[in-house]
């Protein structure tokens, strides 16, 4: 009787750890989907471009471009999450975020036109450089952005407009915030969001929000969601800054810096 218990119980450890690894598939599968995708759709723009007949090399060369700058970022995306699964220290470096969040919307450009969102920024001017590790927490910033577009989306009718903002909080903290119009979270769920497998999408896979959490942990931050009213959620994240001003500038002008901000809108039609 005993063995057989200890034997079912090897099972359902063997089960659970065949789901695990499974639903960590699926989810590094989507998560270099994405660059793969946008480099294949510029090496086609590319051999279209070539077998023009008088062929606008410049275009090309653009699209060449892209190409490698696609596989480079699907090569980064690889390589942190060995990195975050092996616990390796993270690769730390001065970084802009306001750059981060420009670059992550480069590359959900294609996801944010098929769906037909309006993304605007409103980013910061003189922000302190935080120190990180500058594939993960574009990855935080892309499951953000990717989670809200895919809210939306299901949202049915009414407007899609997501809002990315960055400002100074207190001394030495950067915020990242983005609200979108999204059907938004029910308070109960609101930390479950975070729980690993937890999903309210049919097809989702509960683990970018809590790898998101744990890598904005990672580096001294946090990670936390509000429901909007009437409708839509905030997800936003601090990090500690690393005392320098961006660009070389004086500390001391970040703060006064930190109030005038620059807007700017990416909307996109489908």
């Amino acid at each position: 009787m005993k063995s057989r218990r200890s034997d079912a119980q090897q099972e359902l450890t063997r089960a659970s750890r065949l789901i695990v690894i499974e639903r960590l598939s699926a989810s590094i599968t989507h998560e270099v989907a994405q660059p793969i995708g946008a480099a294949l759709i510029n090496a086609q723009t590319a051999l279209r471009g070539l077998s023009a007949q008088s062929p606008d090399l410049e275009n090309v060369r653009q699209a060449l471009g892209r190409v490698v700058r696609d596989t480079n970022r699907a090569s980064d995306i690889v390589n942190g999450i060995r990195a975050l699964f092996k616990k390796e220290a993270p690769q730390r470096e001065d970084l802009d975020i306001n750059q981060a969040v420009v670059d992550t919307i480069a590359f959900t450009q294609d996801e944010i036109l098929r769906h037909g969102v309006s993304v605007r920024t409103h980013l910061a001017k003189r922000l302190p450089l935080v120190r990180g590790d500058r594939v993960q927490l574009q990855q935080v910033v892309l499951n953000l952005v990717i989670n809200a577009v895919g809210a939306m989306s299901a949202g049915g009718e009414g407007p899609r407009e997501l809002l990315i903002s960055t400002r100074r909080v207190g001394a030495d903290g950067v915020l990242v915030r983005l609200r979108d119009s999204g059907p938004g979270l029910a308070p109960a769920n609101i930390e479950r969001v975070f729980e690993a497998f937890y999903t309210t999408k049919p097809n989702g896979l509960g683990i970018g929000l809590p790898i998101s959490r744990s890598i904005i942990e990672a580096h001294g931050g946090r990670l936390w969601a509000a429901a909007r009213v009437p409708r839509g959620a905030v997800f936003q994240f601090v990090l500690p800054s690393h005392g320098t001003a961006h660009r070389g500038e004086r500390p001391g002008a970040a703060a006064s810096g930190s109030k005038r901000g620059r807007s700017s809108r990416h909307s996109r039609s489908a």
